[in-house]
């Protein structure tokens, strides 16, 4: 009976993981243990490799709207980009170096490349008043004056360059198809160098791109010169077209700031523009702008509060990181209260930021206003730039819009943003300016640059088309 009991068969794993039957007798004590041990070693891979599984799937997947489009290509971009902003993360609090730093380098290394000409568009890196520039000039074409268009890169005012690849490939797309020139603006970035520090690069790249000496020299019409960009490039865009544009015009905001003992008063000047420059923009093309961090509640900040790309909490950094403010306010600035309806914030100010109104009634859907809570903290008058119009083109006078050119403005339904620019389409209408609303039903936060491969996508496909499109018909 022993004998029969140490005869029956055994499974084991030899040194090479194969499956072997053997005698369970002819191993011994020292093969029974080795035995033992495998089964272990085996058991434990196979239950790292489901726990690895699940939490990488749970790190990966985030529930998104039915309606956005491709959602399986939104939650694997997310979930590297997430992968490299944590990885940043760590390397700050490791005292490696800023988050940013570790953000923009693997960017960097993954997207930059260098200037390449093809046989209808020539490509070369030069500079603007001083200021990094990649240039895409359509070859051939004899002495005829082409259109110009001036682009600014968005990323945060913090990350990218018009040298990484999806923005070389946008801007020479616009070159060769709409036999343009198109100067992507490396304008410099947070945090080390803070607002205004981009909205002067922006301003000395427009006023260099737009004086006679440099349209001569690329060979572009002064009567067809356009300013576009997006996201955060599209804020830099919104700004120097309103200084550009304007009028020296004695004007102030007020901001009022109430404490416990005195009623003191804050004149911020409004942008005026330099009336020596002769050449003007024809047209702004805003895609996605940032344009104000004085309400993050509107209702599309509470809708996509947690939606790829751009998430809410992500925004308000980026802000802080732009402004030179202290990240610790982060909590403040994101708190259930509306900065917009501080006390200190100005009816005046309040008004150009009321979506109650300025929102059509689709877009505001359920939503409504967030109140203050007692005791909250009054951010402005820490962070002065969030009510200064340099930063934040929404909060500009009627006086000032209706001075700026025709406008093309994209937004997305599934973007904190979309209310930004919906807001700002609005207010340019009614201050008298011609208005092209786009907005996509199924688009997110910087889908348009998300139309060449390996991230191509349907809605970044069309947002592309339409965009160049408007510019063909426009500029």
């Amino acid at each position: 009976m022993r004998t029969s009991n140490q005869a029956f068969l055994k499974v084991v794993f030899d040194e090479h993981e194969n499956v072997t039957v053997c005698d369970v007798a002819s191993l011994g004590l020292l093969g029974l243990e080795t035995l033992c041990l495998h089964a272990t070693v085996m058991r434990l891979r196979w239950s790292g490799g489901v726990l690895l599984s699940v939490a990488a799937a749970y790190y990966v997947y985030t529930p998104l709207p039915s309606a956005v489009s491709e959602p399986w290509k939104l939650i694997l971009l997310d979930a590297l980009f997430r992968s490299f902003i944590h990885a940043g993360d760590a390397a700050q609090a490791l005292g490696v170096c800023h988050s940013v730093h570790m953000l923009n380098s693997v960017v960097s290394r993954l997207e930059v490349i260098e200037p390449w000409s093809s046989p209808t568009v020539r490509v070369t890196d030069s500079a603007l008043g001083g200021v990094p520039a990649r240039v895409f000039q359509p070859v051939g074409g004899g002495a005829k004056l082409r259109r110009g268009v001036l682009y600014f890169h968005g990323g945060g005012w913090a990350l990218g360059s018009g040298r990484m690849r999806s923005y070389d490939l946008l801007c020479r797309r616009m070159a060769e198809e709409l036999d343009t020139v198109v100067v992507s603006v490396d304008y410099r970035l947070a945090p080390d160098s803070v607002f205004p520090d981009q909205y002067h690069d922006a301003l000395a790249a427009s006023r260099a791109f737009l004086s006679p000496e440099v349209l001569q020299r690329f060979g572009v019409n002064p009567a067809r010169v356009g300013v576009s960009g997006d996201s955060s490039g599209g804020n830099l865009a919104a700004a120097v077209a309103q200084r550009v544009h304007t009028c020296k015009l004695a004007h102030t905001h007020t901001l009022t700031h109430i404490n416990t003992h005195t009623l003191t008063f804050f004149f911020w000047p409004q942008i005026s523009a330099d009336d020596s420059m002769s050449v003007k923009f024809s047209i702004q093309a805003l895609i996605y702008p940032v344009l104000q961090a004085l309400d993050l509640n509107t209702p599309s900040y509470q809708q996509n509060h947690n939606v790829p790309i751009l998430h809410r909490h992500l925004m308000a950094r980026f802000w802080l990181i732009y402004l030179g403010a202290d990240p610790s306010l982060l909590p403040h600035l994101l708190s259930s209260p509306s900065s917009l309806l501080h006390p200190s914030i100005s009816p005046s100010i309040r008004s150009h930021l009321n979506w109650t109104s300025l929102l059509a009634a689709k877009h505001q859907k359920h939503y409504r206003p967030v109140g203050i809570e007692t005791g909250s903290r009054e951010v402005t008058g820490i962070v002065p730039g969030l009510v200064d119009v340099r930063a934040a083109p929404l909060l500009a006078e009627q006086g000032i819009l209706g001075r700026t050119p025709r406008a093309y403005v994209m937004t997305c339904e599934f973007d904190v943003l979309r209310d930004d620019g919906l807001m700002y389409a609005r207010r340019l209408q009614d201050a008298g300016v011609t208005v092209t609303s786009v907005h996509y039903d199924d688009g997110f936060h910087g889908c348009m640059v998300f139309s060449f491969w390996p991230f191509l996508s349907s809605v970044g496909q069309r947002s592309l088309d339409n965009y160049i499109q408007w510019l063909d018909h426009n500029l």
